[in-house]
């Protein structure tokens, strides 16, 4: 389980260091947000399309092998990103980032069912939620990593600022800023490629593939509706993660947020106490059900936040945390962050439960969960051209509500389905 949890913060700060990397890149290669949000079509697509080989090289390799293998990937994958600042080609970034997801593809399709079967199943979602833990601190660090080393004495990096530099002194901030980019990802290929090392010769032990289970002689993990609704679900979550993660960062820069390349840690933070919660509740209080079903009424009442709060009051955050002296939000922005501790708990109700009774499709069902995190790909992209087209993002969150009602309607029947 250490040795799990080392992956999840490995999956957490890769993922969310994209929050960061949006609105830097729209800044430097000159896109718009449709352009810019390219950024989690291609890292998260890179699940849908190499779930299912990555699941047969798993089959082949074993899992210890396999994680070696994905950590080998990502390493050269971030390696990438040194030829992408220095000709600031958009194009290998994005090679870059899909390197990268195809990389945690092997990962995330190896670690998750192993933390559902490595214990008893009432408790998996406890479990995931651990590692949710570590994950998401991860993702609290990521942003805050990135604008030490990338834009420590840049306040005055973003768009308004710098589209009122003249043609050579814009290209030589450019040039600056892009040279910097360089380090935290060199930084992030060497423990990569040092990980490699330590997983192949540590004592994980595989787990065996499950020939049991009621499957009533189906022949294939389709006619489980249970597991083909999951992966729906987690289409829906992962997109509404990404959209509150990821997003976040270019709405605070479009409402005036001066430190919004850092605004990511907020979304964390409080995905962080969402995960905590399920820990101390789950099952002791709570089953896995009711926990579902709580984060999905909770995201969609933050969604109507987002949308019908104000963009110039910051009334919440500085009652919640304005004493801290930590830079306060508008509560629009602040709803967006919220959004992170409604859902929380998707990610780990949702395996076990549609993992239930899969019996020796426990695997294939696993990949095609996986194939779910492509919403982390298609919905920030629908959010992005539903910004642009009404011309504000707060619009835009329209599309997360949607979303929220579908995986409220898998944690009330969904889940329950073993028949079409």
């Amino acid at each position: 389980m250490a040795i799990i949890g080392m992956l999840f913060f490995i999956f957490g700060f890769v993922t969310w260091l994209n929050g960061s990397l949006i609105p830097f890149l729209k800044i430097l290669c000159n896109l718009n947000e449709f352009e810019a949000l390219f950024v989690t079509f291609v890292f998260y697509i890179a699940y849908t399309v190499m779930a299912l080989p990555m699941s047969y090289i798993l089959r082949r390799t074993g899992y210890r092998n396999g994680m070696a293998l994905g950590l080998g990937i990502m390493g050269v994958a971030a390696l990438v990103f040194i030829p992408a600042a220095q000709t600031g080609s958009y194009a290998i970034f994005l090679l870059g980032l899909f390197g990268l997801g195809a990389g945690l593809t092997i990962l995330q399709t190896a670690s998750n069912p192993y933390v559902v079967k490595i214990g008893p199943v009432e408790s998996a979602a406890t479990r995931i939620a651990i590692m949710g833990i570590i994950n998401k601190s991860a993702g609290v660090l990521a942003p805050l990593v990135f604008t030490a080393l990338v834009l420590s004495g840049l306040s005055d990096f973003n768009t308004q600022a710098v589209s009122q530099l003249s043609g050579e002194a814009r290209a030589e901030m450019m040039d600056a800023v892009a040279n910097r980019l360089i380090t935290p990802y060199l930084y992030m290929s060497g423990l990569l490629f040092l990980l490699v090392g330590l997983i192949k010769f540590s004592g994980l032990p595989e787990i065996e593939e499950n020939t049991g289970g009621e499957d009533d002689g189906r022949s294939g993990v389709w006619q489980f509706p249970q597991v083909v609704l999951g992966a729906l679900a987690l289409f829906a979550y992962v997109g509404v993660e990404v959209i509150a993660g990821d997003t976040i960062g270019l709405y605070g820069e479009e409402t005036g947020v001066a430190h919004f390349s850092s605004l990511t840690s907020y979304t964390m933070v409080f995905m962080v106490v969402g995960y905590l919660l399920g820990v101390f509740c789950i099952p002791r209080w709570i089953s896995q059900q009711q926990a579902l079903t709580g984060s999905a009424i909770a995201g969609a009442l933050c969604v109507l936040g987002v949308l019908f709060s104000s963009v110039e009051s910051t009334a919440l955050a500085s009652a919640l945390w304005g004493w801290t002296g930590i830079p306060v939000i508008p509560d629009s922005v602040f709803f967006v962050a919220l959004m992170g501790l409604a859902h929380a708990l998707v990610w780990p109700t949702v395996w076990p439960l549609a993992l239930d009774g899969l019996g020796r499709f426990t695997a294939q069902g696993s990949a095609l969960l996986i194939m779910g995190i492509a919403g982390g790909a298609i919905i920030p992209l629908i959010f992005g051209k539903l910004s642009e087209v009404s011309g504000t993002f707060q619009a835009g969150y329209w599309v997360a509500l949607p979303c929220y009602l579908f995986i409220l309607f898998y944690a009330l029947k969904g889940h329950k389905m073993r028949t079409w």
